[in-house]
């Protein structure tokens, strides 16, 4: 059912004592959540747009989370952007949105409990930014219980925080349906994130090989995993101020490298450093007969 965006001004809560009325004048059932750390942008518009098609009331969280950044990554300089944030917000019909600070979401400083993320978490990502995960799971937790939703929506480019949240839910049984967006793009085709931002215009035209590399990759997937890889390869070598952290095809679930003779969905992912700006797209693919391109994973039992 589609539920069309509404023109008025969304509630804005910053406490718990604020947010608990506000959620309740929403009443029960059929509440949708798209959860951000700000500096909003078409990306999150989508993941907005769909959560207002799908559902009769939508939340909006707007929260910089401290827990994700390790101490060399400048949280300082993460871009604020509320009354910009806002606007999207108001434009796409949001009703609620909740942007507490720090010391709303952790009353007593840093959580002494948090949500360990796991072998899943240590990988990839992970293995670049240790704890950034486990900082990612304890909040999105928190938020779960805090807004009282009934869908999450989270987008396709953040693959493994997505893998992740999905694992949570199920392993933690919390009441939460978890829903994937088709990560959106520049007409150019660099995916869209926050971090673009820090892109310088030449930084901007090496930032193109991610997607390019993903690109040229799906397009082979009917010959099989080493043809994949071989493609994209191909393409990230012949940019050098591109500095690759990882290109790799993995298994959706467990993000282990698929063996040759796979066939099946698997999640092709690269991370580069351009310029001082780290950088992350992915495409989920069919390998095998009649395989490329997809835009985000097959539902199934374990795909909740």
């Amino acid at each position: 059912m589609t539920h069309p965006p509404r023109p008025t001004t969304p509630v804005v809560a910053r406490t718990r004592a604020e947010l608990v009325p506000a959620r309740q004048a929403l009443g029960d059932g059929d509440v949708a959540v798209v959860m951000t750390m700000g500096a909003l942008h078409e990306g999150h518009a989508r993941l907005i747009r769909t959560a207002r098609q799908q559902a009769q009331h939508v939340i909006v969280s707007i929260f910089l989370n401290p827990l994700q950044f390790a101490p060399k990554e400048d949280l300082s300089k993460y871009p604020r952007t509320f009354d910009a944030d806002m606007a999207i917000c108001q434009e796409e019909g949001v009703d609620l949105v909740f942007a507490p600070t720090p010391d709303v979401v952790y009353p007593d400083g840093d959580p002494g409990v948090r949500i360990a993320a796991g072998p899943l978490g240590d990988v990839l990502e992970g293995q670049s930014r240790p704890g950034h995960f486990d900082g990612m799971l304890t909040v999105v937790a928190k938020l779960i219980h805090l807004t009282g939703g009934d869908r999450f929506y989270f987008g396709q480019k953040d693959a493994q925080q997505l893998l992740l949240i999905r694992r949570m839910v199920r392993d933690l049984d919390l009441p939460a349906g978890v829903v994937s967006v088709p990560t959106v793009r520049e007409g150019d085709g660099l995916a869209m994130s926050s971090r673009n931002t820090y892109l310088s215009e030449s930084d901007r035209e090496v930032a193109l090989c991610l997607s390019q590399a993903l690109r040229a990759g799906a397009e082979r997937a009917e010959e099989g995993p080493s043809a994949i890889r071989r493609a994209a390869r191909e393409v990230l070598v012949h940019e050098p101020l591109a500095l690759v952290d990882y290109l790799v095809l993995v298994h959706p679930e467990t993000l282990e490298d698929v063996p040759e003779w796979y066939k099946g969905e698997a999640l092709l992912a690269v991370a580069a450093r351009v310029g001082t700006t780290r950088l992350i797209d992915n495409t989920p693919v069919l390998v095998g007969p009649g395989g490329g391109a997809r835009e985000v994973f097959t539902p199934g039992p374990a795909r909740t």
